[in-house]
């Protein structure tokens, strides 16, 4: 990791609270709402990268390292791992701060393959103009 808190060539696009409402019968985070938190990440990211509306098209090598509790801060990074004509791969690396502690631990990563579209939802190409800022 470059610093104590953001994975190398990461930036930190999306923090949340894991709330009682999001468990699963378990009493851990549901995992539909953890991929749910990393699609919008997934989409802000994108949506920056191409000035424009994206789709999700793919999400790919979901991996649940650990649960997250309740009272946890979810912080979910992503990069830009591929762009192509229309399309961009999105790596994203989610890290759970535990509750009322400085305990930090990695809990699922994944990759994300994002469509930049067009008014009508068709693809588009991707802006190459607007690379500036993004971690590629």
């Amino acid at each position: 990791m470059s610093d104590a808190h953001t994975p190398e060539g990461m930036e930190l696009t999306l923090r949340t609270l894991a709330m009682p409402a999001d468990t699963n019968a378990s009493g851990d985070i549901f995992g539909g709402w953890v991929m749910s938190q990393m699609d919008l990440a997934a989409a802000i990211r994108a949506n920056e990268r191409c000035n424009g509306r994206t789709v999700t098209i793919a999400a790919n090598e979901i991996v649940f390292k650990k649960p997250v509790k309740v009272g946890d801060t979810l912080c979910v990074y992503t990069a830009v791992d591929q762009v192509g004509r229309s399309s961009m791969v999105i790596r994203i690396e989610v890290w759970a701060r535990r509750a009322f502690s400085a305990q930090r631990e990695h809990v699922t990563e994944a990759r994300f393959t994002m469509v930049a579209v067009d008014e009508a939802g068709k693809p588009r190409p991707v802006d190459e103009a607007s690379e500036t800022g993004a971690a590629e």
